[in-house]
C-alpha cells in the first residue's frame, strides 16, 4: 500500500502570500517589458540600423523580414531555457531559478542598449542575434518559476487568481513599454527617437531588473517544493520522467496556449504598429503617427489586463477548461475583425481601439487561468519541468513567427489582410481543439502528498480527497 507522508505541511501566511504575488508581477512585468521593447524596437527601427547589410540579398523588404525574425529567434531558444529552469526548478527549488531568470534578461536587454550602430551595424547585428538568443532563454524559464510561485501558495479557491498575477505581467510589460516608447516618442520626436532614444527605453531595463531582483530576493520558497523535499519526491532527472510519462498532455497543453500566444503577438510583436503606420496602396490607411499607436495600444493592454483577471476570476468558479473555451470561440471572431477594423477607420483612432481592444477580451480570458491549468495537469515532482516546457513549446507553435508571417503576407500584398486574419483564426481554432482536449483537474490537491497517495492520475473534478493529503498550503 502507498503510504503518503504525514509530515507537516509547510503553511503560507497571507502576507507571505502577498509578497509571493507581488514579486511575481514585478519580475514578470520587468521580463515582458524588455521582451516587448525589443519587439517593438524590430518592427520599427532595427531593420535599417543593423540588418541593412544583412537584408541586402532579399531585396527592399530584406531588412524589415530579417528583423521581424529575429523577435521568433528567441523562441527557438524558449524550450532551452525551459529545459534548465525546470531541470534546476524541480530539483533546487523555485526560487533561485526566479532570480537568475530575472537577472539574465535585464543584463542582454540594457547590452542592446549599448550596440553600434553605422559602419559597426554588420558586427552589432550578430552579437544583436547572440542577446536576442539570452532573452529567449531567459524568457523560457521565467514564466513557469513565477507561475507555480503564485498558484503553490494560494488555497484552492483561488488559485486561478493567484496565477493570473504573474500572467498580468504581459499586459503590465506592455503598458510600460508601450509608454516609454510614447514618452520618447512625443517628447523626443520620431528623428531622435530613431536615431538615438531608443536606447533609453533600453538602458531603463537596469533600473527595473534592480527593484525586481531586491523583491524577488525577499519571498520564501514554494511551499509545495519544501513538502517534495519533506516526502522524497524529488526527481533525480524530472524532464526524462516528463516526456517518457506525460508526452500528450505536454503536446496538449502546448496547443492550449499555442493559439492565444500567436494572437497575442499581433498587439506585443510590432505587426499592429507597422501596419497602422504605413500607408496601403488603395489609400485605405494614410499612415497614423508611431507616437499615436504606442499610445492607443495601452488601451488594448488595459483590456488585456482586465479581462486575464476576468477570466481567472470566472475559472475560479468554473474551472480554467469552459472558460478557455469561451475564449476561443471569441478568439476566432476578434482575430477575424482586427485588421478590417483598422484599415476602415483609416487614421482614425476609434477603430485602431476597437479593433485591438476587442482582441485584448478573448486574449485575457485564454491566459488568466493558463497558470493554474497548466499546474492541475502536471504532478508536484515533475510540475516546473512540466509548465515551463510545455509553455516553451506553446510559444514555438504559436509565436515564434507569427508577426514574420503576418508580415510577409502583407509584404507580399499590402491589402491581404484576408490572409492574415485567416492564419490568426486557424491557429485561435489550434487554441480551441487543445482546450476541448486537454483534460480537467480543476481544484486538484498540488501536494506532493497528494502524488504520493497514488491517486494523482486518476483523480477527477467531484472526486473526493485522498486520507492524509491537505489541499491547502
Amino acid at each position: 500500500m502507498t503510504q503518503v507522508s504525514t509530515s507537516p505541511q509547510p503553511t503560507t501566511s497571507n502576507r507571505e502570500r502577498r509578497k509571493v504575488l507581488a514579486a511575481t508581477i514585478v519580475g514578470t512585468t520587468v521580463e515582458w517589458y524588455d521582451f516587448f521593447i525589443y519587439a517593438f524596437a524590430a518592427a520599427l527601427i532595427f531593420g535599417p540600423q543593423f540588418f541593412g547589410p544583412m537584408g541586402e540579398a532579399f531585396g527592399d523588404a530584406g531588412p524589415t523580414l530579417i528583423s521581424f525574425a529575429s523577435i521568433g529567434l528567441s523562441f527557438l531558444f524558449r524550450p532551452l531555457g525551459a529545459f534548465l529552469a525546470g531541470h534546476f526548478g524541480d530539483k533546487y527549488g523555485r526560487k533561485p531559478v526566479l532570480v537568475a531568470t530575472l537577472l539574465l534578461m535585464g543584463i542582454a536587454t540594457s547590452l542592446i542598449g549599448v550596440l553600434p550602430t553605422g559602419s559597426m551595424a554588420a558586427t552589432s547585428a550578430v552579437v544583436l542575434l547572440l542577446l536576442r538568443i539570452l532573452q529567449g532563454i531567459s524568457a523560457g524559464g521565467e514564466w513557469g518559476g513565477a507561475a507555480l510561485m503564485a498558484v503553490e501558495t494560494a488555497p484552492v479557491g483561488k488559485r486561478n487568481r493567484a496565477g493570473a498575477w504573474p500572467q498580468l505581467g504581459v499586459p503590465f510589460g506592455m503598458l510600460l513599454a508601450t509608454g516609454m516608447l510614447t514618452i520618447l516618442q512625443l517628447s523626443l520626436g520620431q528623428e531622435a527617437f530613431t536615431a538615438w532614444g531608443w536606447r533609453i527605453a533600453f538602458l531603463f531595463s537596469l533600473v527595473l531588473i534592480l527593484i525586481g531582483y531586491i523583491v524577488r530576493r525577499t519571498i520564501e520558497e514554494s511551499p509545495v517544493f519544501k513538502q517534495i523535499l519533506d516526502t522524497a519526491k524529488k526527481e533525480s532527472a524530472p524532464i526524462a520522467v516528463l516526456f517518457r510519462r506525460f508526452p500528450l498532455i505536454v503536446l496538449l497543453a502546448a496547443l492550449v496556449f499555442a493559439g492565444d500566444n500567436a494572437v497575442g503577438y499581433m498587439l506585443v510583436g510590432g505587426v499592429v504598429q507597422r501596419y497602422a503606420t504605413t500607408p496601403t496602396a488603395d489609400g485605405g490607411l494614410v499612415g497614423m503617427d508611431g507616437g499615436q499607436v504606442s499610445l492607443l495600444l495601452n488601451i488594448a493592454a488595459i483590456s488585456w489586463a482586465i479581462f486575464t483577471y476576468l477570466g481567472a476570476y470566472i475559472a475560479d468558479k468554473i474551472g480554467a477548461k469552459p472558460v478557455f473555451i469561451i475564449g476561443y470561440i471569441l478568439m476566432i471572431f476578434a482575430a477575424g475583425a482586427l485588421f478590417p477594423l483598422v484599415i476602415m477607420g483609416g487614421d482614425n483612432p476609434i477603430y485602431f481601439v476597437l479593433g485591438t481592444s476587442l482582441l485584448g477580451i478573448p486574449l485575457g480570458f485564454c491566459y488568466g487561468p493558463l497558470s493554474n491549468w497548466y499546474a492541475e495537469v502536471f504532478p508536484a515532482s515533475v510540475r516546473f519541468s512540466g509548465v515551463s516546457i510545455t509553455y516553451a513549446i506553446g510559444a514555438i507553435i504559436g509565436g515564434a513567427f507569427a508577426p514574420l508571417i503576418v508580415q510577409a503576407i502583407f509584404e507580399a500584398n499590402t491589402n491581404a489582410w484576408q490572409g492574415a486574419a485567416l492564419y490568426l483564426m486557424i491557429m485561435s481554432g489550434v487554441g480551441l481543439i487543445g482546450s476541448l482536449l486537454l483534460r480537467n483537474r480543476n481544484g486538484i490537491p498540488l501536494g506532493a502528498d497528494m502524488e504520493a497517495s497514488g491517486k494523482w492520475h486518476e483523480w477527477k473534478p467531484g472526486d473526493p480527497i485522498p486520507e492524509g493529503v491537505k489541499i491547502n498550503h
